[in-house]
Protein backbone atom coordinates (compact mmCIF):
# COMPACT_ATOMS: atom_id res chain seq x y z
CA UNK A 1 0.00 0.00 0.00
CA UNK A 2 1.50 3.31 -1.14
CA UNK A 3 1.67 6.05 1.43
CA UNK A 4 -0.19 9.32 0.70
CA UNK A 5 1.91 12.56 0.63
CA UNK A 6 0.73 15.55 2.62
CA UNK A 7 1.39 19.33 1.70
CA UNK A 8 2.25 21.50 4.67
CA UNK A 9 0.06 24.60 4.84
CA UNK A 10 1.81 27.91 5.66
CA UNK A 11 1.17 29.17 9.12
CA UNK A 12 -0.31 32.59 9.91
CA UNK A 13 2.95 33.79 11.50
CA UNK A 14 4.89 32.94 8.41
CA UNK A 15 2.51 34.88 6.27
CA UNK A 16 2.92 37.93 8.52
CA UNK A 17 6.70 37.68 8.34
CA UNK A 18 6.59 37.44 4.60
CA UNK A 19 4.33 40.49 4.32
CA UNK A 20 6.60 42.51 6.60
CA UNK A 21 9.63 41.55 4.55
CA UNK A 22 7.92 42.59 1.34
CA UNK A 23 6.82 45.91 2.92
CA UNK A 24 10.34 46.63 4.16
CA UNK A 25 11.69 45.92 0.74
CA UNK A 26 9.17 48.23 -0.86
CA UNK A 27 9.97 51.05 1.64
CA UNK A 28 13.66 50.65 1.06
CA UNK A 29 13.18 50.77 -2.67
CA UNK A 30 10.97 53.85 -2.27
CA UNK A 31 13.54 55.59 0.00
CA UNK A 32 16.33 54.79 -2.39
CA UNK A 33 14.24 56.19 -5.20
CA UNK A 34 13.48 59.38 -3.26
CA UNK A 35 17.12 59.79 -2.17
CA UNK A 36 18.21 59.50 -5.72
CA UNK A 37 15.87 62.38 -6.55
CA UNK A 38 17.12 64.69 -3.63
CA UNK A 39 19.75 67.44 -4.15
CA UNK A 40 22.94 67.85 -2.17
CA UNK A 41 24.00 71.41 -1.32
CA UNK A 42 27.32 72.54 0.09
CA UNK A 43 26.77 75.90 1.81
CA UNK A 44 29.79 78.15 2.45
CA UNK A 45 29.17 81.02 4.88
CA UNK A 46 32.47 82.71 5.64
CA UNK A 47 34.56 80.19 7.57
CA UNK A 48 31.60 77.84 8.07
CA UNK A 49 30.83 75.06 5.58
CA UNK A 50 27.82 72.75 5.92
CA UNK A 51 26.19 70.07 3.72
CA UNK A 52 22.41 69.97 3.31
CA UNK A 53 20.33 67.37 1.39
CA UNK A 54 16.88 68.46 0.34
CA UNK A 55 14.26 68.11 -2.34
CA UNK A 56 14.05 71.93 -2.48
CA UNK A 57 15.52 73.58 -5.54
CA UNK A 58 15.20 77.25 -4.56
CA UNK A 59 18.52 78.37 -2.98
CA UNK A 60 16.68 80.74 -0.65
CA UNK A 61 14.53 77.85 0.60
CA UNK A 62 17.62 75.66 0.96
CA UNK A 63 19.34 78.30 3.08
CA UNK A 64 16.24 78.69 5.19
CA UNK A 65 16.01 74.90 5.73
CA UNK A 66 19.70 74.82 6.65
CA UNK A 67 19.21 77.60 9.22
CA UNK A 68 21.38 80.14 7.37
CA UNK A 69 19.77 83.53 7.91
CA UNK A 70 20.46 86.36 5.48
CA UNK A 71 20.61 90.03 6.40
CA UNK A 72 18.92 92.74 4.38
CA UNK A 73 22.05 93.48 2.35
CA UNK A 74 23.44 89.91 2.25
CA UNK A 75 23.53 88.02 -1.07
CA UNK A 76 24.61 84.58 -2.32
CA UNK A 77 25.88 82.87 -5.44
CA UNK A 78 25.18 79.32 -6.69
CA UNK A 79 27.21 76.86 -8.75
CA UNK A 80 26.97 73.18 -9.79
CA UNK A 81 30.18 71.19 -9.38
CA UNK A 82 30.30 67.39 -10.01
CA UNK A 83 26.60 67.02 -9.33
CA UNK A 84 26.80 68.99 -6.07
CA UNK A 85 25.19 72.36 -5.75
CA UNK A 86 27.34 74.99 -4.07
CA UNK A 87 25.85 78.05 -2.37
CA UNK A 88 28.26 80.77 -1.30
CA UNK A 89 26.85 83.36 1.08
CA UNK A 90 28.19 86.88 0.56
CA UNK A 91 27.79 88.80 3.80
CA UNK A 92 27.43 92.60 3.73
CA UNK A 93 30.36 94.39 5.42
CA UNK A 94 29.84 97.63 7.35
CA UNK A 95 32.74 99.93 6.50
CA UNK A 96 33.61 103.59 7.13
CA UNK A 97 35.33 105.82 4.59
CA UNK A 98 37.09 108.97 5.79
CA UNK A 99 37.38 111.13 2.71
CA UNK A 100 39.14 114.42 3.35
CA UNK A 101 37.82 114.61 6.89
CA UNK A 102 34.26 113.64 5.94
CA UNK A 103 33.22 110.29 7.44
CA UNK A 104 30.88 108.08 5.38
CA UNK A 105 29.39 104.78 6.57
CA UNK A 106 28.36 102.26 3.89
CA UNK A 107 27.73 98.58 3.21
CA UNK A 108 30.07 96.52 1.06
CA UNK A 109 29.59 93.03 -0.35
CA UNK A 110 32.60 91.07 -1.58
CA UNK A 111 34.56 94.15 -2.69
CA UNK A 112 38.15 95.24 -2.56
CA UNK A 113 39.05 98.63 -1.15
CA UNK A 114 39.65 99.93 -4.66
CA UNK A 115 36.27 98.64 -5.90
CA UNK A 116 34.54 100.20 -2.91
CA UNK A 117 36.06 103.62 -3.58
CA UNK A 118 35.25 103.38 -7.30
CA UNK A 119 31.62 102.58 -6.46
CA UNK A 120 31.52 105.64 -4.18
CA UNK A 121 32.96 107.84 -6.93
CA UNK A 122 36.22 108.53 -5.09
CA UNK A 123 39.06 108.88 -7.59
CA UNK A 124 42.54 107.78 -6.57
CA UNK A 125 45.38 109.72 -8.17
CA UNK A 126 48.88 110.95 -7.48
CA UNK A 127 47.57 113.52 -4.99
CA UNK A 128 45.87 110.87 -2.84
CA UNK A 129 47.18 108.87 0.10
CA UNK A 130 45.26 105.68 0.96
CA UNK A 131 45.33 103.91 4.32
CA UNK A 132 44.83 100.40 2.79
CA UNK A 133 46.04 98.59 -0.30
CA UNK A 134 43.42 99.00 -3.08
CA UNK A 135 43.50 95.20 -3.66
CA UNK A 136 42.76 94.40 -0.01
CA UNK A 137 39.40 92.78 0.65
CA UNK A 138 36.97 94.93 2.60
CA UNK A 139 36.29 93.65 6.10
CA UNK A 140 33.51 94.58 8.47
CA UNK A 141 34.46 97.41 10.83
CA UNK A 142 37.23 98.66 8.56
CA UNK A 143 37.86 102.41 8.26
CA UNK A 144 39.38 103.41 4.94
CA UNK A 145 41.05 106.83 5.02
CA UNK A 146 41.56 108.79 1.82
CA UNK A 147 43.89 111.76 2.41
CA UNK A 148 43.85 114.44 -0.23
CA UNK A 149 47.31 115.96 -0.67
CA UNK A 150 47.23 119.66 -1.57
CA UNK A 151 50.42 121.51 -2.46
CA UNK A 152 50.30 125.32 -2.40
CA UNK A 153 52.74 128.21 -2.43
CA UNK A 154 52.14 130.63 0.44
CA UNK A 155 53.53 134.08 1.16
CA UNK A 156 53.54 135.16 4.78
CA UNK A 157 55.31 137.46 7.26
CA UNK A 158 57.60 136.07 9.93
CA UNK A 159 58.94 137.91 12.98
CA UNK A 160 62.60 138.85 13.27
CA UNK A 161 63.22 139.10 17.04
CA UNK A 162 65.05 142.19 18.25
CA UNK A 163 67.94 142.18 20.68
CA UNK A 164 68.43 144.32 23.79
CA UNK A 165 71.75 145.92 24.74
CA UNK A 166 72.38 146.87 28.35
CA UNK A 167 75.07 149.34 29.40
CA UNK A 168 76.11 150.73 32.75
CA UNK A 169 75.26 154.35 33.51
CA UNK A 170 76.90 155.87 36.62
CA UNK A 171 74.56 158.89 36.43
CA UNK A 172 71.66 156.64 37.43
CA UNK A 173 71.28 155.27 40.93
CA UNK A 174 72.18 151.62 41.38
CA UNK A 175 69.27 149.29 40.63
CA UNK A 176 67.53 151.77 38.32
CA UNK A 177 67.03 150.81 34.66
CA UNK A 178 66.01 153.21 31.94
CA UNK A 179 64.92 152.25 28.42
CA UNK A 180 66.79 154.54 26.04
CA UNK A 181 65.65 152.87 22.83
CA UNK A 182 62.47 150.84 22.73
CA UNK A 183 63.19 147.60 20.88
CA UNK A 184 60.96 146.54 18.02
CA UNK A 185 60.80 143.25 16.14
CA UNK A 186 61.44 143.23 12.43
CA UNK A 187 59.50 141.48 9.69
CA UNK A 188 60.59 138.89 7.16
CA UNK A 189 58.56 138.30 3.99
CA UNK A 190 58.67 134.56 3.27
CA UNK A 191 57.51 132.34 0.42
CA UNK A 192 57.09 128.63 1.14
CA UNK A 193 55.82 125.45 -0.47
CA UNK A 194 53.28 123.93 1.91
CA UNK A 195 51.74 120.44 1.83
CA UNK A 196 48.33 119.81 3.39
CA UNK A 197 46.79 116.38 3.96
CA UNK A 198 43.07 116.38 4.77
CA UNK A 199 43.35 120.08 5.58
CA UNK A 200 46.27 119.67 8.01
CA UNK A 201 49.74 120.99 7.27
CA UNK A 202 52.28 118.16 7.04
CA UNK A 203 55.34 119.95 5.64
CA UNK A 204 56.62 123.44 4.84
CA UNK A 205 59.66 124.25 2.69
CA UNK A 206 60.82 127.88 2.65
CA UNK A 207 61.61 129.00 -0.89
CA UNK A 208 62.67 132.61 -0.27
CA UNK A 209 63.07 135.18 2.51
CA UNK A 210 63.20 138.97 2.18
CA UNK A 211 63.63 141.42 5.06
CA UNK A 212 60.63 143.76 4.93
CA UNK A 213 61.50 145.67 8.10
CA UNK A 214 64.74 145.58 10.04
CA UNK A 215 64.44 144.98 13.78
CA UNK A 216 65.27 147.83 16.14
CA UNK A 217 67.48 146.67 18.95
CA UNK A 218 66.58 147.99 22.37
CA UNK A 219 69.00 149.94 24.55
CA UNK A 220 68.66 149.94 28.33
CA UNK A 221 70.77 151.92 30.76
CA UNK A 222 71.50 150.20 34.06
CA UNK A 223 72.33 152.52 36.93
CA UNK A 224 75.64 151.96 38.69
CA UNK A 225 75.76 155.23 40.67
CA UNK A 226 75.21 155.73 44.37
CA UNK A 227 72.07 154.13 45.67
CA UNK A 228 69.17 156.50 45.75
CA UNK A 229 68.06 157.91 49.07
CA UNK A 230 64.83 156.04 49.93
CA UNK A 231 63.22 159.35 50.83
CA UNK A 232 63.89 160.64 47.31
CA UNK A 233 62.91 157.52 45.40
CA UNK A 234 59.46 158.89 44.69
CA UNK A 235 60.90 162.08 43.18
CA UNK A 236 62.23 163.03 39.76
CA UNK A 237 65.49 161.48 38.52
CA UNK A 238 67.39 163.23 35.73
CA UNK A 239 70.40 161.48 34.29
CA UNK A 240 72.52 161.78 31.17
CA UNK A 241 69.83 161.92 28.47
CA UNK A 242 67.32 160.20 30.75
CA UNK A 243 64.44 161.44 32.88
CA UNK A 244 62.58 159.12 35.25
CA UNK A 245 59.36 160.72 36.45
CA UNK A 246 57.76 160.34 39.84
CA UNK A 247 55.40 157.66 38.50
CA UNK A 248 58.28 155.65 36.98
CA UNK A 249 57.88 156.81 33.39
CA UNK A 250 61.21 156.85 31.53
CA UNK A 251 61.80 159.70 29.08
CA UNK A 252 64.81 160.47 26.90
CA UNK A 253 65.98 163.96 25.96
CA UNK A 254 68.37 165.22 23.33
CA UNK A 255 69.20 168.74 24.54
CA UNK A 256 68.47 171.36 27.23
CA UNK A 257 67.81 175.10 27.41
CA UNK A 258 67.71 177.50 30.35
CA UNK A 259 64.79 179.94 30.19
CA UNK A 260 62.70 182.34 32.21
CA UNK A 261 59.27 180.80 32.82
CA UNK A 262 56.11 182.77 33.59
CA UNK A 263 52.47 181.71 33.87
CA UNK A 264 49.23 182.56 32.03
CA UNK A 265 45.63 181.42 31.90
CA UNK A 266 42.76 181.71 29.40
CA UNK A 267 41.20 184.69 31.20
CA UNK A 268 44.28 186.89 30.73
CA UNK A 269 43.90 189.84 28.38
CA UNK A 270 44.17 188.71 24.75
CA UNK A 271 43.86 185.03 25.72
CA UNK A 272 41.09 182.47 25.32
CA UNK A 273 40.74 178.70 25.12
CA UNK A 274 42.30 178.44 21.65
CA UNK A 275 46.06 178.57 21.06
CA UNK A 276 47.91 180.13 18.16
CA UNK A 277 48.17 176.70 16.56
CA UNK A 278 44.43 175.99 16.92
CA UNK A 279 44.63 173.59 19.84
CA UNK A 280 42.71 173.95 23.10
CA UNK A 281 44.69 175.24 26.07
CA UNK A 282 45.38 172.77 28.85
CA UNK A 283 48.03 172.00 31.43
CA UNK A 284 51.07 171.27 29.27
CA UNK A 285 50.42 174.05 26.75
CA UNK A 286 53.40 176.39 26.50
CA UNK A 287 53.72 179.78 24.74
CA UNK A 288 57.13 180.14 23.09
CA UNK A 289 59.03 182.27 20.62
CA UNK A 290 58.57 180.01 17.56
CA UNK A 291 61.74 181.45 16.02
CA UNK A 292 63.69 179.78 18.83
CA UNK A 293 61.45 176.85 19.73
CA UNK A 294 59.33 175.52 16.82
CA UNK A 295 55.66 174.77 17.34
CA UNK A 296 55.03 171.15 18.19
CA UNK A 297 58.27 170.72 20.14
CA UNK A 298 57.83 168.31 23.07
CA UNK A 299 59.54 169.32 26.29
CA UNK A 300 59.92 168.42 29.93
CA UNK A 301 60.11 171.55 32.11
CA UNK A 302 61.53 171.81 35.63
CA UNK A 303 62.49 174.93 37.62
CA UNK A 304 66.21 175.37 38.10
CA UNK A 305 65.95 174.83 41.84
CA UNK A 306 63.91 171.64 41.33
CA UNK A 307 61.11 173.02 43.50
CA UNK A 308 58.50 172.88 40.73
CA UNK A 309 58.04 170.21 38.07
CA UNK A 310 55.76 171.38 35.27
CA UNK A 311 56.37 168.12 33.43
CA UNK A 312 55.69 167.18 29.83
CA UNK A 313 54.65 170.11 27.65
CA UNK A 314 54.22 171.09 24.00
CA UNK A 315 55.02 174.36 22.24
CA UNK A 316 51.58 175.39 20.89
CA UNK A 317 51.08 179.09 21.68
CA UNK A 318 52.83 182.44 21.52
CA UNK A 319 52.53 185.96 22.91
CA UNK A 320 53.76 189.48 22.23
CA UNK A 321 55.88 189.44 25.37
CA UNK A 322 57.24 185.94 24.80
CA UNK A 323 60.54 186.53 23.08
CA UNK A 324 63.83 184.67 22.95
CA UNK A 325 64.52 182.68 26.12
CA UNK A 326 61.20 183.33 27.82
CA UNK A 327 58.30 180.86 27.91
CA UNK A 328 54.76 181.07 29.32
CA UNK A 329 53.26 178.04 31.06
CA UNK A 330 49.48 177.56 31.01
CA UNK A 331 47.60 177.10 34.31
CA UNK A 332 43.83 176.70 34.64
CA UNK A 333 43.36 179.41 37.33
CA UNK A 334 44.67 182.84 38.27
CA UNK A 335 45.62 181.52 41.71
CA UNK A 336 47.94 178.90 40.21
CA UNK A 337 49.49 181.53 37.95
CA UNK A 338 50.20 183.85 40.91
CA UNK A 339 51.62 180.91 42.89
CA UNK A 340 54.05 180.04 40.12
CA UNK A 341 55.07 183.62 39.37
CA UNK A 342 58.38 184.00 37.54
CA UNK A 343 61.01 181.30 37.88
CA UNK A 344 64.20 180.23 36.17
CA UNK A 345 63.60 176.88 34.51
CA UNK A 346 65.28 174.26 32.40
CA UNK A 347 63.72 172.81 29.25
CA UNK A 348 64.63 169.19 28.40
CA UNK A 349 63.84 168.60 24.73
CA UNK A 350 62.33 165.13 24.51
CA UNK A 351 63.51 162.66 21.91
Amino acid sequence: MRARSRTKKPSLWGMVRTAALVLTLVCALTLLSQTALANTYVITDGNQVKTHITFASDPAAVLDEAGVALGEDDTYTTALEDGVYEITVRRSQTVAVNHGGTLLHTESVDETVGQLLTRLGIVLDGDTRLSHNPDQQVQSGMTVTVDRIVRVTETYTAVIPHEVTYYEDPSLPAGVEAVLVQGRDGQMLCTASVVYESGLETSRTVLSQTVAQQPVNGVVAVGTGAEQDPAAQCGLIIGDGIIITEDGQVLTYTDTMDVLATAYTHTDEGCDFTTATGTTVRVGTVAVDPRLIPYGTRMFIVTKDGAYIYGIATAEDCGSAIKNYRIDLYFPTDAECWEFGRRDATIYFLG
